[in-house]
């Protein structure tokens, strides 16, 4: 049964030091959501004062308390309209300690804050990080949760909300060096089935060219509605039972999550110098790394294995010449799609064993999916097979509903040290879950390698926007602003492998492609290719230089590093619910 509610993003320019302006703007914004319908209003991130503070000198004459002046006037207009409202600004609390907050204002007065858990940059001169964490707050309009800006860079935060019941994670920010809507909202809407309703300050400040694009983003990761630049407020209605649902392309995702597999998600492997992390005692040290190319192969995989063995073939052959010294095919390339149970192989098996004779032949890594056959079970597999014959298997702990009529789930995440750095494996589905490749990312991997057979959508464009950005930021159009598989290796600072099966007839995309470990980094480190049979390849480069700290942000994994996991326990809990 349907839940319709509307709902509004405020977008507009604060002014520095300009609070009681900046304060009447915003009521005024409001005003004209609610008159408009609008049962929840989100305004950005430090709305009320402006963002780019020197020190705590310099912000101290605009912090206040909450509750406090600024929430009372706030909670007057929800009383007025009935209706919810989200403001950002600084906080002091009793203490004389400073706080970037947002708060949750009712009819009935303050509902609650979130104290931003992960400063930016230039944060840390004045603001504490918070430590109200991961809060789901229960309203007659729905389960509403709050992030601001960096928060949802991790995908933690976002994910315990959801799995805490959030209908909607309302989050303000102040976010620059992109196009907007940003790939990561998008995800972080997409992974956990939630809507997301995205208030972004847009104009100059002190230098900085804040993005705008706010917008109301559903939980497949479509855009309801989007401001691009200047002031103004966008209308959306949402269905609060397509939140709760919890799936993703008729995926229960959260049923399927794995818990068991994730406490290491409760660890912090950066925290340290991961130059000694890895290496303490002489155990599984890091690879040396090293600058090479990386290839991702996308076809269409046929239920007849020599006919694939020879696709697999042409494709590494075309790799090789692309100078690549690693190539990942599709999920079940070896053996195909249709029959698994017919089809599956043993590793070893004549099959693996020309995989194993070409990649001697090329010098090559090859990872190949498969259907595995281990007596009378059967597993949804990738081998990775080394030039000198080789094979680290690993069987797919995340099963899709179908898969789960023939395959048995592995119960281990699997990882490989090459020549070009340490290799986790995911498969396809697995990589929608976004503890699987934090997992990876947290035991020091450069690269995951993820064959893939999506036929979800995973990846939408982008018109461009009028926003002026400084060089060699983008802003115009692109038919691949999201990829979901991008922000995976973005967010886990690695080189992400995806080879996705290409096979529009049966609504197999392709888009397959290397992606590289900063998603900010302009232009992009990565090869994407379209529809079609084909290879991406692309230049990675896993190697530090001459010291013991890392120089290479896929090894120093700043946003690994700066995780919270001291407020992750519920990840590895079972979930209550209908999920």
């Amino acid at each position: 049964m349907s839940q319709l509610l509307k709902v509004a993003t405020v977008q507009f320019e604060p002014i520095m030091a300009e609070k009681e302006r900046n304060i009447a703007r915003l009521l005024d914004l409001c005003e004209e959501a609610a008159v408009g319908g609008a049962k929840l209003i989100v305004t950005p991130e430090m709305g009320t004062t402006g963002y780019c503070w020197f020190d705590r000198a310099e912000v101290a004459p605009f912090v206040e308390p909450i509750p406090g002046p600024t929430t009372a006037r706030f909670a007057e207009l929800a009383r007025k309209h009935d209706c919810y409202i989200v403001v950002g600004l600084p906080e002091v609390d009793e203490d004389g300690i400073y706080f970037n907050s947002a708060v949750l204002i009712g009819p009935e007065g303050l509902i609650g804050r979130h104290r931003k858990t992960h400063p930016y940059i230039s944060e840390p001169k004045w603001s504490a990080a918070g430590d109200l964490h991961n809060q789901v707050f229960d309203t007659p309009i729905g389960r509403i949760s709050l992030l601001i800006c960096m928060d949802i860079h991790f995908v933690e935060t976002a994910r315990l909300m959801a799995l805490g019941g959030a209908d909607i994670i309302c989050h303000i920010s102040n976010w620059l060096a992109e196009r907007t809507p940003a790939p990561y909202w998008i995800s972080r809407a997409f992974e956990n089935s939630c809507y997301v309703i995205e208030s972004n300050r847009w104009g100059l400040e002190r230098t900085v060219q804040f993005s705008g694009g706010s917008c109301v983003i559903a939980p497949d990761g479509s855009i309801a509605t989007v401001i691009d630049g200047g002031d103004g407020v966008a209308f959306a209605e949402i269905d609060l039972e397509t939140a709760r649902a919890r799936r993703i392309g008729g995926e229960a995702v959260f049923r399927q999550r794995r818990p068991e597999l994730y406490p290491e998600l409760l660890t912090g492997t950066f925290s340290w110098n991961p130059y000694d992390f890895f290496g303490l005692y002489g155990h599984e040290a890091w690879p040396k790394g090293k600058r090479s190319r990386l290839s991702a192969a996308q076809f269409a995989p046929s239920g007849d294995i020599s006919a694939n063995l020879d696709r697999i073939e042409t494709l590494a052959r075309q790799a090789k010449a692309a100078g690549a010294e690693m190539v990942v095919f599709p999920e079940l390339s070896l053996t195909g799609l249709d029959d698994p149970a017919r089809t599956a192989v043993a590793v070893p098996s004549p099959a693996t064993d020309r995989l194993a004779a070409l990649a001697g032949e090329l010098s090559l890594h090859l990872v190949c999916g498969l259907a595995e056959r281990d007596g009378d079970v059967l597993y949804n597999s990738a081998a990775l097979i080394a030039p000198d014959g080789g094979i680290t298997t690993y069987r797919k702990t995340h099963l899709t509903e179908d898969e789960r009529s023939w395959a048995t789930a592995g119960d281990s995440f699997v990882l490989n040290d090459t020549p070009l750095g340490r290799v986790g494996l995911l498969i396809g589905h697995d990589a929608m879950f976004p503890e699987a490749g934090r997992v990876l990312a947290l035991r020091g991997c450069d690269i995951i390698a993820c064959p893939a057979a999506i036929a979800t959508r995973f990846s939408t464009p982008h018109a461009g926007t009028s926003v002026s950005q400084p060089a060699p930021i983008p802003t115009g159009a692109d038919p691949h602003h999201w990829h979901h598989f991008r922000v995976r290796a973005g967010e886990n600072n690695v080189f992400f492998a995806f080879a996705n099966v290409a096979d529009t007839a049966r609504g197999y995309p392709g888009l397959s492609g290397v992606f590289g470990p900063d998603t900010f980094e302009f232009p992009r480190r990565e090869a994407l290719i379209e529809g079609g049979e084909g290879v991406a390849t692309a230049t990675i480069d896993t190697s530090n230089l001459d010291s013991v700290y890392p120089t290479n942000v896929v090894r120093r994994k700043d946003l690994v590093a700066m995780r919270m996991p001291h407020s992750y326990r519920p990840l590895v809990q079972a979930v209550a619910g209908n999920y």
